[in-house]
């Protein structure tokens, strides 16, 4: 087993001067100045904020709450407004972003031309989209 070299930790003296030849003139030494009482400085931190997310123009109509892959389907429930045929839509997610038209609306597997607060609405998108994302109506 190697031992390991301890390291000093003796702060090293400053070395004394040698006294001038010149007696008649003493040595002047600087004296530091009295620390004031109070709060000690500080630098001011300032923070970068992160830039805020660009707002989606148009109404938030709801969530998506299922997707069937099989079919390219999204269900979602109506939260506020009124929905069609012929609509623009914006899905928005983390991984999610596009817009289409509205083309085929059912509820329970009934086809319909509008739907309003409060229905369960399946729609048929163009491409996938995930559960918990935003579904915004384009004015």
């Amino acid at each position: 087993m190697k031992k390991k070299a301890k390291k000093s930790t003796r702060k090293s003296l400053p070395k004394k001067k040698a006294p001038s030849k010149n007696k008649s003139s003493p040595e002047k030494l600087k004296k530091s100045k009295p620390r004031k009482a109070g709060k000690p400085k500080t630098k001011k931190v300032t923070r970068k904020q992160a830039p805020k997310a660009p707002k989606i123009e148009g109404i938030l109509l709801g969530r998506v709450q299922h997707y069937f892959p099989h079919v390219n389907a999204a269900a979602f429930k109506i939260k506020k407004g009124s929905l069609q045929v012929g609509d623009p839509l914006r899905f928005k997610g983390h991984t999610t972003d596009f817009t289409q038209i509205v083309e085929s609306l059912q509820i329970d597997h009934v086809p319909v031309r509008k739907v309003r607060v409060g229905d369960d609405v399946g729609i048929q998108v163009k491409e996938r989209v995930r559960e918990h994302d935003a579904v915004y109506k384009i004015t």
